[in-house]
């Protein structure tokens, strides 16, 4: 257990040291016709120019800072490789190195955009200790189908609300 910013104790965070929830808000831009997409302005100063974009949950993208991704390299290099194999096997093939170009923008690999079924209008998300990126047509429907207000109750209630 952790003690939270608000004194209460929780489960499964870090100490508390001013990073946990360090990304959040929601940000819609649109790639261009290259497939580059601009990292919401807030964000560059916590992901800092170098990041890591490596597929997510759900069709999504998942974006790291450098120091996060270290981190998940060093987690899996200490797991058991029978442990390890399946996330090392769905995380590192497809993940991709980008320095942010001076509008900051990455340019997306076309694997990374079919996989999340990127064309044109995306969300980028702040999660926490990463970024997600979807297409505007599959974040609202898992929005509509998942994010329900029972959804809601569940996850308030999971935290003691």
């Amino acid at each position: 257990m952790a003690v939270g910013k608000c004194g209460k104790y929780h489960r499964n965070l870090r100490q508390y040291s001013g990073e946990v929830g360090k990304l959040t808000g929601e940000y819609r831009y649109a790639l261009d016709a290259k497939g580059r997409m601009a990292v919401p302005v807030k964000f560059r100063a916590e992901l800092s120019n170098v990041i890591y974009v490596s597929k997510g949950v759900g069709q999504s993208l998942f974006i790291y800072s450098e120091k996060d991704w270290r981190e998940i390299e060093a987690k899996l290099a200490a797991l058991p490789i029978s442990r390890a194999r399946r996330l090392q096997l769905t995380l590192f093939p497809t993940a991709t190195r980008f320095e942010l170009d001076a509008q900051g923008r990455i340019l997306l690999p076309l694997a990374l955009r079919e996989y999340a079924g990127l064309t044109k209008d995306v969300v980028v998300l702040g999660v926490g200790n990463r970024a997600e990126i979807w297409s505007e047509e599959i974040w609202q429907r898992f929005v509509a189908e998942e994010l329900t207000q029972e959804a809601m109750l569940e996850a308030m209630d999971e935290l003691g609300y």
